[in-house]
């Protein structure tokens, strides 16, 4: 029984919420940053780099600080204001590949988090969690919402179809050419319908946001352990979220780039590779997999196709099952020598439309000895892994849509 509720959100006016809302204050290189700063100020990075009024980097809990000075400024100036019933918003995102997502912002239950109801697939950093339920707790707010994907609902689909013949509250194109629009839905009736749809859901799952949604959950367990009239109501027990169902949720790829063979020759690798996989060279034409357990290869100038040799690989789990997992436990760790995915500076990660180039381009350069792509995982693998409460291996999935900040807002 997963539970929501309407919340009252601060928003940007109609007129600037184009020029308000940003991406992922880490997704910006240190120069677009500054320049969208420089000329915009509007935007939302204002808000997140509070040390750029002062031309001075600042962090720690001065920052925290800071964030909330300068929050309380847009909101004192009128670029924020706030809702004055509690709503849901419909949201749709059409981005620059013309993929349409269709879904609901609503608050969603800390509880659900700690009952599995809310399941997760991934391992988060707990010191990555603290950091930012510190924030959370010091700022008073939360700008960029969870993703979370729930299964295909008829009732849910149609009452945002509904909602969408009316006129959007915002309609805007960011610089990204991704296109935003949303809606406001405050009649009670609705609300309660859509309530029920999501009372009947025994499990919904994080698509994108674990340390957001941890964190979350970790300012709820101090904020009530410290409140001795608490009784569930307060706004610490839940934390914004972006709901979409499962047919709009887009899972990629993310390709592996490995600096050397640790140790072998590229013989001797191939000699390895032999051991699980059919190998087949496929000269300087770029080969991308197009099945489960199919892999391609870029090493010494040429292109490889690996097909898994089923015989000689064990599937026990659904992680087993994940390309992923399996290109760790057959290639990385046993014969690159690579344990901890996360932390080892010999391999990096690239996603993108043209990531077959970038391997080829990465690997002639230099700078890597050998990269690796695979298919993307489905919904059902990530939902089943989830159910068996196992981690997918970091950079797994990289999924959309791409959320940004500040376009709600949700406050402690």
């Amino acid at each position: 029984m997963a539970k929501i509720i309407p919340f009252k959100a601060v928003k940007p006016t109609r007129a600037i919420v184009g020029l308000v809302a940003a991406r992922p204050y880490q997704s910006y290189t240190i120069e677009e940053r500054e320049s969208r700063m420089d000329y915009n100020p509007y935007s939302f990075l204002h808000i997140v780099n509070p040390g750029y009024k002062y031309s001075q980097e600042v962090t720690g809990k001065e920052r925290y600080k800071l964030v909330r000075n300068r929050y309380q400024e847009f909101k004192e100036d009128g670029i924020f204001l706030t809702d004055q019933e509690p709503s849901l918003y419909v949201y749709k995102i059409v981005n620059r590949h013309r993929q349409v997502f269709n879904g609901i912002i609503a608050a969603t239950c800390a509880e659900d988090y700690e009952k599995d109801i809310i399941k997760k697939h991934e391992d988060t950093i707990s010191k990555r969690e603290q950091t930012f339920k510190n924030y959370l707790q010091t700022v008073g707010f939360n700008a960029e919402p969870v993703l979370l994907t729930y299964p295909d609902n008829t009732v849910i689909s149609d009452i945002i179809k509904d909602t969408q013949k009316g006129h959007a509250e915002f309609e805007f194109t960011m610089t990204y050419r991704d296109t935003h629009y949303l809606w406001k839905i405050d009649n009670e009736e609705t609300i309660a319908i859509i309530q029920e749809e999501f009372k009947k859901m025994e499990t919904i799952y994080i698509a994108d946001g674990h340390h957001r949604s941890a964190s979350s959950y970790l300012l709820y367990k101090d904020e009530k352990e410290n409140n001795l009239n608490h009784d569930g109501s307060e706004s610490y027990n839940f934390f914004m979220s972006y709901l979409i169902p499962e047919s709009d949720l887009v899972i990629q790829e993310f390709s592996r780039l490995v600096k050397d063979l640790n140790g072998l020759t590229k013989e001797e690798f191939l000699i390895e590779l032999d051991t699980h996989f059919r190998i087949e060279n496929r000269g300087a034409v770029p080969y991308q997999p197009s099945k489960p357990h199919h892999f391609s290869m870029y090493l010494d100038g040429e292109f490889y196709s690996l097909y898994l040799r089923k015989a000689n690989y064990t599937f026990n789990t659904a992680l087993d099952k994940l390309d992923a997992q399996l290109l760790y436990k057959t290639i990385l760790k046993p014969v690159l020598g690579i344990d901890d995915l996360r932390n080892d500076n010999r391999i990096e990660y690239v996603h993108g439309r043209h990531e077959m180039i970038t391997i080829k381009s990465s690997v002639d350069s230099g700078d890597f000895k050998v990269g690796f792509g695979m298919c993307p995982a489905t919904v059902q693998q990530m939902k089943e892994i989830a159910d068996e409460g196992l981690k997918m291996p970091p950079k797994s999935t990289y999924i959309l849509p791409k959320l940004r900040s500040g376009i709600t807002i949700y406050e402690y």
